[in-house]
């Protein structure tokens, strides 16, 4: 397993487990994107691991981009290429066929932090985290997929709201309006993901990868279209080992062992 400088790598029963740790924030400046875009790639293709969390060390998830590295933005050309690699990074997890579980930690998730949860598949919050997209005070956008997920998550209206505002929302709001899926206590983050990454990783590992499949693939088209889509996933399930071991289990009762093929 590669060493990293501001991520850890742990695996642990099938789980890969990401810590960004870049003191103070854990703000994205190019060399953590970088490390963590690579540890992610390692854990991907890491045949052992079935599921993926990615969290922060210390008080912060993420507190977002690194302001200087903005600052020293000399034009355009730049700060399209800035962004669309930091796009380009989170569409890779959005479309990973393992489960991404943000355990989303500390005082806030904010800016890019807040669009790296988002391409997650499932977030998890302790209480007490602060969500939001401030880049607006500083005279930008988000640029990492801040104004295209969080519509799709809250609503149009509120995420034009935050967007435009600034404002943070507090954990139990941000559960309230979509963004996360559950709100823990303080320092049982990691914990509440790993127990759900446990969870996933008793199913069939087709069936995880197929569902994530169709719904990435299903909200970019007609109901219609998602449809043949589901189909063929669903067919093509049925011709796996998963399958058969999954029916027979439940007709005799018993808990499925599923291999993953």
């Amino acid at each position: 397993m590669a060493t990293y400088q501001y991520v850890k790598v742990a695996i642990e029963d099938r789980t890969a487990i990401l810590t960004i740790d870049h003191p103070p924030a854990n703000a994205f400046n190019t060399q953590t994107v970088m490390d963590l875009s690579a540890a992610f790639e390692e854990v991907t293709n890491n045949p052992e691991v079935k599921t993926i969390i990615i969290t922060g060390a210390g008080q912060f998830f993420v507190a977002g981009a690194d302001i200087n590295e903005i600052a020293a933005i000399k034009g355009r050309d730049e700060a399209r290429e800035l962004v669309r690699r930091g796009q380009l990074f989170f569409r890779q997890i959005e479309q990973s066929r393992k489960p991404v579980i943000a355990a989303i930690n500390g005082r806030f998730c904010l800016g890019g932090g807040n669009e790296l949860a988002m391409s997650c598949h499932i977030r998890i919050a302790e209480d007490g985290v602060r969500f939001g997209q401030p880049e607006i005070g500083l005279g930008i956008i988000p640029g990492w997929g801040g104004t295209q997920r969080l519509p799709r998550y809250v609503g149009r209206g509120k995420a034009i709201e935050l967007l435009l505002t600034g404002d943070m929302v507090n954990a139990q709001e941000a559960k309230r309006i979509g963004l996360v899926t559950q709100v823990v206590p303080v320092g049982e983050v990691v914990k509440a993901a790993k127990d759900l990454a446990k969870k996933l990783n008793a199913k069939g590992g087709l069936a995880l990868a197929a569902i994530l499949r169709a719904v990435d693939k299903g909200l970019e088209t007609t109901l219609d279209e998602g449809l043949e889509i589901e189909a063929d996933e669903f067919a093509d399930l049925c011709t796996s080992e998963d399958m058969r071991e999954g029916v027979t289990a439940f007709l005799q009762k018993r808990q499925a062992k599923f291999q993953d093929k």
